[in-house]
């Protein structure tokens, strides 16, 4: 069975929205894109070399397909190239543009579920804020490396959205980029380590 981890830059207060362009995502007028470029540390690209199949929701696979082969100039785009793809969609159709992409249609948690049951390869999920929360409620997410940059937003999409499920995490790992991002990697809590509550 895979584990599947997040691989997310959020602020300090927890958006995630567009951290690479200006124009990468500018759903509810949000105009704060690309906050994250000026905090490229070498550093970050560790643990995407870490990453074996990779788990995009639609909208993040488009708009990668779109940017990232083109750029040769960088350690990313042969880690995304060669990397096996799995696109969680209902919209998009076979065959996908990019190579070793596989799409995943119907419910995104059934097939999800199906595929890290029958994986033996770890998944990296990257942006997708939809494909995570969806997965979160169903415990599907084992892992968050999440790297955490020192501005606060104060608008955007976040990742742990309010009235979304509770989670028990535990830190695995951290450490501090020169350039003041915190990668700090938590492990969701087992059942043994989920407090119990009294009914009622």
């Amino acid at each position: 069975m895979a584990d599947i981890q997040v691989f997310m830059s959020v602020s300090l207060d927890g958006v995630m929205q567009a951290p690479a362009r200006p124009d990468e995502d500018t759903r509810g007028g949000f105009s704060r894109g690309g906050w994250a470029a000026r905090y490229a540390d070498p550093v970050m690209w560790e643990g995407m070399g870490r990453a074996g199949s990779l788990l995009l929701g639609r909208r993040t696979y488009e708009d990668f397909y779109a940017v990232w082969p083109k750029r040769t100039d960088n350690p990313f785009t042969p880690v995304l190239n060669a990397s096996q793809k799995y696109v969680v969609s209902t919209t998009l159709t076979e065959p996908l543009p990019w190579e070793n992409s596989t799409l995943l249609r119907g419910d995104a948690v059934a097939t999800v579920a199906d595929l890290k049951e029958k994986l033996d390869q770890d998944l990296m999920i990257l942006g997708s804020g939809e494909l995570v929360r969806s997965l979160m409620g169903s415990d599907l997410i084992d892992a968050y490396m999440l790297l955490i940059h020192p501005l606060v937003l104060g608008t955007g999409q976040r990742l742990f959205a309010g009235g979304g499920p509770p989670a028990d995490l535990e830190l695995a790992g951290s450490t501090t980029t020169g350039t003041g991002v915190v990668i700090a990697t938590y492990r969701t809590a087992g059942p043994e380590l989920k407090p119990e509550f009294p009914a009622g």
